[in-house]
């Protein structure tokens, strides 16, 4: 009796392995069917996203630089309007940079007509005669 059984299980094991073999090799293919489209759709919706990105970061790059040419246009005129605006802005970056320590030493230049003073120190002084 035990040995019938065991029999029994053998062909039933086997038979089992048989089907479970003719399963696997019948549904392999639509499996790498399947897997291959799977991969097709998420390459398209990846490259979907990577278009939809840049499409977003051009139109970011467009608007700042709209936005940069509405700005030196105002500045522009500005500074046509009042021709004090460039000084102002000079003195500005000026005082900027001595408080954030780039100048280390400042060399006053005596001008005249905004041109330098070249011989500033070699002039002999006018002795008025009084006469």
């Amino acid at each position: 009796m035990k040995s019938e059984s065991v029999v029994k299980l053998t062909i039933m094991g086997v038979i089992t392995a048989v089907v479970l073999l003719l399963v696997v090799m019948a549904g392999y293919p639509f499996y790498k069917v399947w897997s291959q489209e799977m991969r097709g759709k998420a390459a398209l919706a990846e490259a979907t996203q990577s278009k939809m990105i840049q499409i977003e970061q051009a139109r970011a790059e467009l608007e700042s630089a709209q936005l940069r040419a509405e700005a030196i246009k105002i500045i522009g005129q500005t500074a046509k309007e009042y021709p004090e605006y460039r000084e102002q802005e000079f003195i500005g970056a000026f005082g900027e940079a001595l408080r954030e320590g780039k100048i280390d030493q400042v060399i006053y230049v005596p001008t005249e007509a905004n041109l330098p003073i070249l011989e500033a120190g070699k002039r002999q002084p006018v002795v008025e005669s009084a006469e």
